[in-house]
């Protein structure tokens, strides 16, 4: 293919600045913009065009720990929403002319039409170094400028992730059908139908759901229960999202309603809001897990393996009791929850993203299993 649609790349200049003072000056590349958020660092080195467009990215700015980004280009057919959530992007190089048979344009290319900064030429191992260090930091990046002064003043008058209200950009904006794929269950004379509670939800979700012959019905996060109730669901489900889970009140509120009259289960961010829901407590992680290489252990098993993730917040484990709830599954670098099942009720969730990586069948089985059968 020709590679013309590469040749014009918007270069200027940028700088990143943190709230302790941190200044760091690049190259600009996407829109001359500003952004503000969390910094935060994934260690994922292939899959970029699902995380720039994974809602739980909503009031962030991500740097990749992995050196070259964009090297096979943007062909859209990953895209886990329309749109890139994330509010900037940091990179050591990001690749000016990608390289396989299905890109339609550069990374460079894709910032600028989504409106985003980006800035490359950074020490993101210095970075990631700080950030395991002193925890995640609030950043300010600015293209078209290299006003160092200006970016940590920005950084630093930036609200709190934990007091911003996320969810509300991200979720559907009205209630949305989809039906499963086609196929019949066994012993059913019709379809299974889950109500999954939109917080940010990633396509790739609804696609394990949808082919496993689910109907669905998508709906905001500010449902409420009774009106949950009226699609007279066969399973509640919890989507993953950004922000603090203690914001998601209505989502929690409708884990409560339906606890031990229908099976409630949900991925990532529905982890914690189905855990504050039973009782128990969360709390923001020092640095987060993001990437593709996280160990996890099922204890109830004894078996251990590799996740992708990407949260900011955990469930204490120290506040499950009482509540039913039990672990399931543990990080094994840090020991943080991973996942939760109920004692009595059909309730469990996982931190990690199953649909991203070979764990899917482990828990869209126990989906199927938990609506009652085979397919």
């Amino acid at each position: 293919m020709s590679y013309d649609i590469y040749s014009q790349v918007q270069m200027m200049k940028a700088v990143l600045g943190l709230e302790d003072g941190t200044v760091i000056k690049g190259t600009g590349f996407g829109a001359e913009s500003t952004a503000c958020g969390e910094l935060v660092f994934t260690t994922q080195f292939t899959g970029y065009e699902e995380a720039l467009t994974d809602p739980s990215y909503k009031g962030q700015i991500l740097m990749f720990t992995y050196p070259l980004i964009g090297n096979y280009g943007v062909s859209g057919e990953r895209f886990q929403s329309d749109n890139i959530h994330l509010e900037g992007l940091v990179l050591r190089e990001a690749c000016k002319k990608p390289y396989h048979y299905k890109s339609t344009r550069s990374i460079h290319k894709f910032l600028e039409d989504e409106g985003k900064a980006g800035i490359e030429g950074v020490d993101t191992r210095m970075l990631t170094i700080k950030a395991r260090e002193h925890g995640t930091m609030r950043a300010a990046l600015i293209t078209g400028s290299d006003d160092g002064d200006e970016a940590v003043d920005m950084a630093r008058n930036f609200p709190q992730v934990t007091d911003k209200e996320l969810i509300a950009s991200v979720t559907c904006k009205e209630p949305c059908f989809i039906p499963g794929a086609s196929g019949t269950w066994k012993g059913s004379s019709r379809p299974k139908h889950a109500v999954v509670v939109d917080l940010g939800i990633k396509r790739n979700i609804i696609n394990n759901l949808h082919k496993r012959r689910i109907d669905l019905t998508l709906v905001p996060a500010s449902t409420k229960a009774k009106e949950i109730a009226g699609y007279e669901p066969d399973l509640l489900f919890i989507s993953n999202g950004p922000g603090n889970p203690e914001n998601a009140t209505d989502a929690i509120n409708a884990v409560k309603a339906f606890a031990g009259t229908i099976p409630v289960c949900g991925i990532s961010f529905g982890n914690q809001i189905i855990s504050l829901a039973m009782g128990a407590r969360t709390y923001k992680l020092k640095f987060g897990h993001r990437g593709g290489n996280q160990p996890i252990k099922d204890i109830i098993e004894n078996k251990i393996f590799i996740s992708s993730q990407n949260h900011g917040y955990a469930v204490d484990a120290d506040s499950l009791e009482g509540t039913g709830l039990y672990v399931k599954y543990l990080n094994a670098n840090d020991k943080t929850v991973e996942g939760v099942s109920h004692k009595d009720l059909d309730i469990f969730s996982v931190q990690f993203h199953p649909e991203a990586m070979d764990t899917e069948e482990a828990f869209f089985g126990k989906v199927v299993k938990a609506l009652g059968g085979g397919l």
